[in-house]
């Protein structure tokens, strides 16, 4: 996140053991409508920024330490989106509810701007029923899993921050689950690059990484190399939502992966960096909170299965 736009984060303020990351199971759906899964197997990782991971990002100070402390975590077996939500089935969703949806902010003339057009439909630039739903609030992204548990009568809900990360890192202890460098960040995220810089009107000064995806706003899901586990998108794209009440850092925080419902639960954790954040925003342990209600033409989410 650059300088110029903290302002708003601030206000919405290690190894798989046991996982064979090589034999990736095959995507299911459980009905039409419903988002693609691939199931994940129970493993046990290290959850958290690494000891010099921010001194080396250049990491601003304010938003240092909420990754910390580490800890192992033990993940269940668990089913989680192989891609985000896409806005063609957020809109199933919301055609089957009449689910209320405008207004988003965006980033325009130097501040974000809560603008009553815009919202998943419109969120001021093209996209596709491909692309992810964005300008989804925590509160849509929870309205629409309870949706789709009762479409299809399996358990959905939005994924705790130790499953996203679980699911991110993918075995992986580096930065980000190709590396520590961002020289091959276009061809795994879509982040802020040459595309952003060359086509977005706000971006002339915005952070960038040194590489060109082609995509200056969202990208179809799946564009980009898969993780390890299968999974697209896991950095970049549009940020995502999780379940977790937010907390400044892990003190305190569950053992397990389980979803954490003490702390500020009028904000949720965002994880995983958007379209328009450089290499800062694209790691797997970044974090940022939100308030529940707030809609940003950069977010959106994917969805989790419970497994017996």
């Amino acid at each position: 996140m650059v300088a110029r736009r903290r302002s708003l984060w601030l206000w919405l303020p290690l190894v798989a053991l046991g996982v064979d990351v090589a034999a990736q199971p095959a995507p299911l759906r459980d009905c039409a409508e419903c988002p693609e899964l691939v199931t994940l197997p129970a493993g046990r990782f290290t959850m958290g920024v690494a000891p010099d991971e921010e001194a080396v990002e250049q990491i601003a100070a304010e938003f240092r330490g909420r990754s910390e402390p580490r800890r192992d975590i033990q993940v269940a077996r668990l089913s989680i989106g192989r891609f985000e939500v896409t806005r063609g089935e957020f809109r199933a969703f919301v055609a089957a509810t009449g689910h209320p949806s405008a207004g988003c902010f965006v980033w325009e003339g130097g501040e974000h701007r809560l603008l009553a057009a815009r919202s998943w439909q419109n969120p001021g630039f093209a996209q596709d029923d491909r692309h992810p739903a964005t300008c989804i609030s925590w509160e849509d992204a929870t309205a629409y899993t309870r949706w789709l548990s009762k479409l299809s009568g399996r358990r959905y809900r939005l994924p705790s921050e130790a499953e996203w990360e679980y699911a991110a890192r993918a075995g992986t202890t580096t930065h980000r689950y190709w590396g520590n460098a961002m020289r091959e960040a276009c061809r795994y995220s879509n982040g802020a690059d040459a595309s952003t810089r060359r086509v977005v009107p706000e971006a002339a000064d915005w952070a960038i990484s040194d590489c060109d995806d082609g995509h200056a706003y969202t990208a179809p899901v799946g564009r980009f190399a898969a993780n390890a586990l299968g999974l697209h998108d896991m950095l970049g794209n549009v940020a995502e939502w999780t379940a977790d009440c937010w907390h400044p850092d892990y003190r305190g925080a569950p053992a397990t992966a389980a979803t954490r419902s003490d702390g500020d639960c009028d904000l949720r954790a965002v994880r995983g960096g958007a379209w328009d954040e450089a290499s800062a925003g694209l790691r797997a342990a970044y974090r940022v909170g939100s308030p529940v209600v707030v809609r940003v033409y950069a977010r959106g989410f994917r969805v989790v299965r419970e497994e017996p």
